[in-house]
């Protein structure tokens, strides 16, 4: 079939620039999945997106659908034609409904009898009717959250849409797309080209642009583009190194068609303002990048990008630096007048800002959080006084006029204003780090009173919001209590915190009046158990292993851990399948005839058989070797010993009959079992691991 590479352009108003590249990317995804779904061959399918443009190019795409056989059955034949052999109203109205005639029809010998069929051959439709559809679908599609009208356009899209182009191989496909006929002309840079360009055929589309149109299409090139020239900039005119946030260079890529990176100074007196303030006035308002020396020290200059090849880059240096001022200056002034107040100072502004109705203000929050610091800090050997305080202060910096300002710098500032207090090092230090990890595979806190505080602040809201009724629920968890879970268990694991989940969550629960669920804490401790399963599939350790352990319900997150990393690398033993296979089928007969009745006291008179006696002697040699090492946590060795068990476990069961008629044996058996399973449940359920075949 004969191929001739497709493209679609859609040009438009200024793009919102942190939607550019999801918009793009669901763009093309739409315009694949309709043509998977249409059976139209495509090689390789390229994306195009700036600030007034997305685009799609297709190689090798079909020129029609395949042609596709069609069979349709009808009547039984029994049912087709009459005695004397004429057709019957059923097989005449089938024909008709087909638009055929009965000898036109075949007939298909089943195992259930004969029937009556049409065969045919649909033929493809040309790609050049399908395209225009295909590509409105993708549009319909698109991740926008409000569309807007234009004109007296009925026509809704993110922004106003002005031309299009759609093109198969040199020829133009002009039926409307979003209420516009396309073409083969694109529009250059609004300044630098502010005029139409042909586009001959799909794979000159790019290079039209460039080399007239003063525009990089591929988002790719010219977000490393941007890298590259921010970088060589900072190098070459400051011999610094600028400062390059990826969420940051992505909107700056979707800001400019045409990047220019330019450099700026600011005045050094701002450099007495915590770097942190600078940089979010920068990044955030004016989308600078920030530079520092070698030492990692943070200098008097910006990077800013410009959209223009200026003829007097002096001017659009000068007109940035202007525009930074006045934001430096505030941020100066905000940080001037912070200190003048002490963060205890602003306890009490906290009462009047409500962290949920009915779990009360933000100061309500505080003091329960520093009663569990206080009492989380004693668990683990850290300062509880410490703590405590550090909870009490620790929101204080949201009434700040920095943070105000700035709500990014929230626990920041906080930081800088408790050591200008001259509050101890690890409280100041913990008014950062209580947000720590702010996302996934952020740092940690450092300090014991900031790993406190950090895992308190969670958990009253886990319990408070619990309690109340109102946990997450599909997508919707506006207090982030997953995050809140995972961030849980990621401190008390990484760094080794001897912490009960569940002593914690009933601590918490003494300090709430207002909870009306039953058994609050139990129902928490569940659910950030649960986050484990997300946590170790990251790791690549099976949802059984983790179901293996998460059976056994280990409420100490550190404990948890263990027996996971001790379980999987069981589980590669190779006697692992045999011994799960084992333990369903101990399981199984233990359930069946008792359960939790069955003791685990065995008589040693009772013994007959060689193999259930070889067993009993196995089971006790094994108990005094893996208590010991049960009692210090080291589930790993234990399991690798248990793993010594499966030959005496497989000749007992090949060998001995356990449901023997004399009642006695028989429950001795079933003692001598019992205590088997109950030394492998002492870190897992095995039996829920994947059996041998």
């Amino acid at each position: 079939m004969a191929t001739q590479d497709f493209l679609v352009e859609l040009g438009t108003e200024e793009l919102p620039p942190k939607a550019l590249k999801p918009l793009s990317d669901a763009f093309t995804q739409g315009i694949a999945r309709g043509l998977e779904e249409a059976g139209i061959e495509f090689g390789r399918i390229e994306a195009f997106a700036a600030p007034r443009r997305l685009a799609v190019r297709i190689r090798s795409l079909a020129d029609a659908q395949p042609d596709k056989s069609v069979e349709k059955r009808g009547p039984a034949v029994k049912a087709a034609f009459d005695d004397a052999g004429n057709p019957t109203r059923a097989l005449t109205g089938f024909a008709t409904s087909l638009g055929v005639t009965p000898d036109q029809l075949d007939t298909l010998e089943t195992d259930k009898g004969a029937w009556v069929v049409y065969r045919t051959v649909e033929q493809g439709k040309p790609t050049m009717e399908l395209m225009p559809e295909l590509v409105e679908q993708s549009l319909a599609g698109l991740p926008i959250p409000k569309r807007m009208r234009w004109g007296a356009h009925r026509t809704e899209f993110v922004r106003p849409v002005h031309w299009v182009i759609m093109l198969f191989g040199n020829k133009v496909i002009d039926r409307p797309v979003m209420g516009l006929t396309p073409g083969n002309k694109t529009r250059g840079h609004r300044f630098h080209c502010p005029k139409s360009l042909i586009v001959p055929t799909p794979g000159d589309y790019e290079v039209v642009l460039k080399q007239e149109g003063y525009v990089i299409a591929d988002f790719t090139e010219r977000r490393e583009q941007i890298r590259a020239g921010v970088t060589e900039l900072a190098e070459k005119e400051a011999s610094g190194k600028a400062v390059i946030d990826e969420d940051l260079l992505d909107e700056v890529t979707a800001l400019n068609e045409w990047p220019v990176p330019l450099m700026g100074h600011f005045e050094e007196r701002f450099l007495e303002v915590p770097a942190e303030a600078l940089i979010s006035s920068m990044k955030e308002h004016q989308k600078y990048f920030h530079v520092v020396a070698a030492d990692g020290e943070m200098l008097p200059l910006f990077i800013t990008v410009a959209n223009i090849e200026s003829k007097d880059p002096a001017q659009v240096i000068s007109g940035n630096e202007k525009v930074i001022r006045p934001r430096l200056s505030d941020a100066a002034f905000f940080y001037e007048t912070d200190r003048k107040t002490r963060l205890e100072a602003r306890v009490d502004a906290l009462k009047p800002i409500v962290f949920q109705e009915k779990l009360g203000s933000i100061y309500d929050k505080s003091v329960r959080v520093a009663a569990l610091a206080r009492k989380i800090a004693d668990a683990i050997g850290s300062d509880p006084a410490l703590a405590e305080r550090a909870a009490m202060l620790a929101k204080t910096d949201l009434v700040t006029e920095m943070v105000l300002e700035f709500t990014d710098l929230q626990g920041i500032m906080g930081q800088y204003y408790a050591a200008n207090d001259g509050e101890p090092e690890d409280v100041a230090k913990a008014l950062n780090e209580q947000y720590m990890p702010r996302f996934a595979g952020d740092d940690l806190p450092t300090t014991q009173t900031g790993c406190a505080i950090a895992i308190a602040d969670r958990l009253d809201s886990l319990v408070g919001l619990f309690g109340i009724n109102q946990p997450p629920s599909g997508t919707r968890d506006p207090f982030a209590l997953r995050r809140a879970s995972l961030g849980v268990l990621r401190i008390i694991i990484e760094r080794r915190l001897p912490l009960d989940l569940q002593t914690c969550c009933e601590w918490a629960q003494e300090s709430f009046t207002v909870l009306t669920e039953q058994d609050t804490a139990s129902t928490v401790v569940d659910y950030i158990l649960e986050r484990f399963r997300a946590h170790y599939d990251e790791q690549g350790i099976g949802a059984e292993v983790y179901l293996a352990v998460h059976a056994r319900r280990p409420t100490r997150p550190l404990d948890f851990d263990r027996r996971v990393k001790a379980v999987e690398a069981f589980r590669q033993l190779p006697e692992a399948q045999a011994l799960a296979s084992a333990n369903k089928r101990v399981s199984n007969i233990l359930t069946k005839q008792g359960g939790d009745s069955i003791g685990e006291t065995v008589d040693a008179s009772l013994l007959r058989d060689s193999a259930e006696k070889a067993l009993a002697a196995q089971v006790d040699q094994q108990a005094d070797k893996v208590l010991p090492l049960f009692e210090n946590g080291d589930y790993a060795s234990a399991l690798s010993s248990l793993a010594n068990l499966r030959k005496p476990v497989d000749n007992f069961f090949d060998e001995v009959m356990v449901m023997a008629d004399d009642e006695a044996i028989r429950n001795n058996r079933l003692a001598l079992l019992n205590r088997l399973r109950n030394l492998f449940l002492r870190v897992a359920d095995i039996s829920l691991l994947p059996a041998a075949g």
